[in-house]
């Protein structure tokens, strides 16, 4: 996990990969031509080479070679970073002696992967990556490596030194140990409770050169390996491997986004794997959707009362998919206030709804401010100056942008004044998705749980409003426990730990019910509070304060929290258990990676320890966004129990990406690999990050 915090540390090698780019670089290679080894990430078989594919590549592989299966996805989140995560089925190996505890399933480990790129490939120099194998785990295949590739024509040439899993053949003496004597040894086993990066075996112990060839043959799709490995097996998680050679053969052979390798191994064992690519990037769906409206051959009508009032708002939720509530409209300006439904990129939705005022509304109409809001309250101001938006839209200058004519700030006093909405008080229902699952479980590999969220909301007001939320479950696999509670002790108050209970005690359960309230307090200025049963595993009360100036790529927020832990065999009972819990937070957006945000937050987390939770999160151009976050507190590895502190890693996809028609909204899936009771947050059922996302928008 912490291989994503490494990104800082280690933020220099984006910029001597920059300095390194000459006008003699030569694009020798196409990077989506690079294959993956067996244990996920570019590479050879067994070897990782010092090549990246091109940013946003992600691949799925599925790998089989007797002993071992391996699940990997890997990810180039930047040019100059690889990251892969892995499961391992040792097939030699039961999970644990006990068949009460696991019954025959065999033994499963996860892993993390990351590989850094130093000096990109040029005329004169190859491509140099260092990287970290399995470096928060248990250490199965714990590795840290040097790499250099360079191609001549279609031959690709890989040369790599590497200590640990990589380096266990020990065929050179660690140079390293000339310098230092504790590089001529490598420390056993893992710290803390497993999942902590082990920074004192970095480049330790026996070390061995690896390295081979790569030729991609005249045949479309066709290429040839050949390994010499630096491994000899002998201490293996599955026990002793026969080695016979230390050359290694493989083919791989691409069928559009499908890879098929082949290989044989230790001059005795045959492997065969599959995977999957595609670019996070470029990833689209087909739209059905109108173009943006013409205003070439238009003609407005010449005053506000020849307005076709009901044709414009339904041209503007059909083809702008802009929703109004609330409109007020002068000689010289109109105010549209109302909500997005559609376009989820700002610019495109701006325009389309210029387009159809601008061939709607009469000349003399100099401003068109556009207002968007969340629960009745005005959060965003787009200001169109019509007279510059038509001269762009029609193409009437070269020199002229349409960005160009309109401005993004907050709502000023009058938006508020004339703000007059048809309905502020009724009844609403809603419905979502959702899915839950867990990887590498005692009873079985894969857990999961999947149905429907049903929201239900009352609003009285646009500040006050009850909202309740109903869990359907329709499909999951959760009884397969065998134990309802984990009998290993625990120095904290079991706040998570028990959310067996929690999700097999029925198909329909009320994961919140609570009061809301929500205004703009100041300028930039936001705050909520609520109250009630706030998830499946807590009810209480609390508030939050948020300031997010419009466009800013920083901003703030705190909450407090007093919780009470709601009753697993009740709906609406709580045991003792209660807790204040809150946080200050930070979200920012570096200039220098962009497209991420980072999220910081400190404070008192639900079990009462204290500290920092930070998340990484990056965009990518299809919308879908891959993140990390950790949670480091004064509660040692010891006391925190197996996993050592908190850490998870999602996905976010947007609808659009599955709908034919332009769509918002998106579906969050998680990978938690161990859930304890230290770093964790009350998981409120509305936060003002995503109440007010208009205004600087990240996940919209």
């Amino acid at each position: 996990m912490r291989s994503f915090i490494t990104i800082i540390c280690l933020s220099a090698c984006s910029a001597m990969a920059n300095q390194v780019d000459t006008d003699k670089i030569t694009d020798i290679e196409d990077s989506t031509t690079y294959t993956q080894m067996i244990r996920g990430g570019v590479g050879l078989i067994q070897t990782p080479t010092a090549r990246m594919r091109e940013e946003g590549s992600f691949t799925a592989n599925y790998n089989d070679i007797d002993q071992y299966r391996f699940w990997t996805a890997s990810i180039q989140l930047f040019p100059w970073m690889e990251s892969t995560v892995r499961y391992t089925d040792v097939r030699t190996q039961l999970y644990s002696p006990f068949e009460s505890f696991s019954g025959n399933q065999t033994l499963k480990d996860k892993g993390i992967d990351v590989k850094f790129r130093l000096i990109k490939e040029n005329f004169y120099l190859p491509d140099v990556s260092v990287g970290f194998m399995d470096i928060g785990g248990t250490g199965f295949f714990s590795s840290e490596f040097v790499n250099f590739s360079k191609a001549v024509g279609p031959i690709d040439f890989h040369l790599g030194f590497g200590t640990g899993y990589l380096g266990a053949g020990g065929n050179i003496t660690n140079p390293l140990c000339e310098l230092k004597d504790s590089f001529c040894e490598r420390p056993g086993g893992f710290s803390g409770r497993g999942g902590k990066i082990d920074f004192n075996e970095f480049f330790k112990g026996p070390s061995s050169v690896f390295g081979g060839i790569e030729y991609r043959t005249p045949i479309d799709g066709l290429t040839l390996k050949l390994e010499y490995d630096g491994n000899d097996y002998v201490n293996d998680r599955a026990g002793v491997l026969e080695q016979d050679s230390k050359w290694n053969y493989g083919a791989v052979y691409r069928y559009k986004n499908w890879d098929f390798n082949l290989s044989y191994q230790r001059g005795n064992t045959i492997g065969f794997g599959v995977s999957y690519n595609l670019n996070l990037h470029t990833v689209e769906q087909v739209k059905l959707k109108t173009p943006p409206r013409p205003i070439v051959n238009s003609t407005p009508v010449e005053s506000m009362e020849s307005v076709d009032r009901s044709r414009m708002y339904n041209d503007l939720i059909n083809d702008g998919g802009f929703l109004i509530n609330s409109a007020h409209e002068e000689d010289k300006q109109v105010i549209y206030y109302g909500r997005q439904l559609a376009f989820k990129d700002k610019d495109e939705s701006i325009e389309r709804i210029g387009r159809i005022l601008a061939s709607e509304l009469p000349d003399s109409v100099e401003s068109y401010r556009i207002i968007e809001g969340s629960s009745n309250i005005p959060l965003l101001e787009t200001e169109i100056d019509a007279n510059e938006f038509k001269i762009a839209a029609a193409y009437k200058a070269l020199d002229t942008d349409i960005k160009n004519s309109y401005e993004r700030k907050d709502p000023s006093a009058d938006i508020f004044e004339h703000f007059d909405p048809n309905k502020t008080s009724g009844f609403s229902l809603g419905a979502e998705a959702f899915w839950i699952q867990t990887f590498g479980s005692p009873e079985d590999f894969y857990l999961y749980q999947g149905g429907a969220f049903v929201n239900a909301t009352y609003t009285f007001n646009p500040n006050f409003s009850v909202r309740s939320g109903i869990k359907v479950t329709v499909v999951e696999n959760f009884d397969k426990f065998r134990f309802l509670v984990d009998r290993e002790e625990s120095a904290l108050p079991r706040v998570r730990t028990q959310v067996r209970e929690y999700v097999t005690r029925s198909n329909v359960t009320m994961e919140n019910t609570y009061l809301h309230w929500f205004d703009k307090v100041g300028t930039n200025t936001y705050a909520q509070a609520y109250a009630g049963y706030l998830e499946s595993m807590f009810g209480g009360i609390g508030g939050e304060v948020m300031y997010r100036p419009v466009d800013s790529n920083i901003y703030f927020g705190l909450d407090v929290n007093y919780v009470q832990q709601r009753d697993f065999d009740s709906e609406t009972d709580f045991f003792d258990y209660k807790a204040l819990t809150g946080h200050a937070s930070i979200y920012w957006e570096p200039e220098f990676l962009p497209n991420m945000q980072l999220s910081i937050s400190a404070g008192q987390f639900l079990a009462k320890d204290k500290g920092v939770n930070i998340d990484f999160a990056k965009r990518f151009d299809s919308g879908i966004i891959v993140g990390a976050y950790a949670a480091f507190t004064n509660v040692s590895a010891e006391e925190y129990g197996e996993g050592s502190f908190t850490k998870g890693f999602y996905i976010s996809i947007p609808f659009d990406l599955f709908t034919f028609t332009p769509a918002k909204g998106r579906g969050r899936i998680p990978w938690v690999p161990i859930g304890r009771d230290g770093g964790q947050m009350l998981q409120r059922p509305v936060k003002l990050r995503s109440l007010t996302e208009v205004r600087s928008p990240f996940y919209d």
